[in-house]
């Protein structure tokens, strides 16, 4: 099994990247997880909010594996323990498909993401920036295998 994350907007800063290649590094021998960043739609003054939201979701769309769970990252969606997200994890390995985690932009995800999703997973009721989310999202997929495989990263 593989992950994708596929999120809106490119050139994370620094401290992100490297955040966030530090915990798919050490999550690459349990979910080998690959980052997908997709051109955010154009805003501006003058420029519909829908229409970038709309450009931005078929490029999500054509940007998932043929056939994986796909996981919409969503304030309204279910928010997880450590524990109950490494239950989730182990869950999505006994369906044996590819995962997709998806980050949308600043309004959001567009509807056909929403349809499309088979799971929303929210990090809590915080508003966060989405490039932090992207590591956010990476060290917990990396508790959560490592809470699978008895590893001490993990103390409650």
């Amino acid at each position: 099994m593989k992950a994708r994350l596929i999120a809106v907007g490119e050139r994370a800063p620094d401290w992100v990247a490297t955040g966030y290649a530090e915990y798919a590094k050490r999550l690459s021998h349990w979910l080998p997880l690959e980052l997908h960043e997709v051109t955010p739609g154009r805003r501006g003054k003058g420029l519909d909010p829908a229409r970038a939201m709309a450009d931005e979701g078929a490029r999500v769309l054509a940007a998932l594996p043929k056939g994986a769970l796909v996981v919409a990252m969503d304030g309204r969606g279910k928010a997880y323990s450590s524990e109950a997200l490494a239950e989730r994890l182990e869950a999505w390995r006994h369906q044996g498909r590819d995962l997709a985690f998806l980050i949308g932009g600043p309004e959001g995800h567009a509807p056909e993401i929403e349809q499309a999703a088979d799971e929303r997973w929210s990090l809590g009721p915080l508003t966060l920036p989405h490039m932090l989310v992207r590591l956010l999202v990476a060290e917990q997929l990396y508790r959560a295998a490592s809470l699978l495989a008895n590893h001490p990263y993990h103390r409650a």
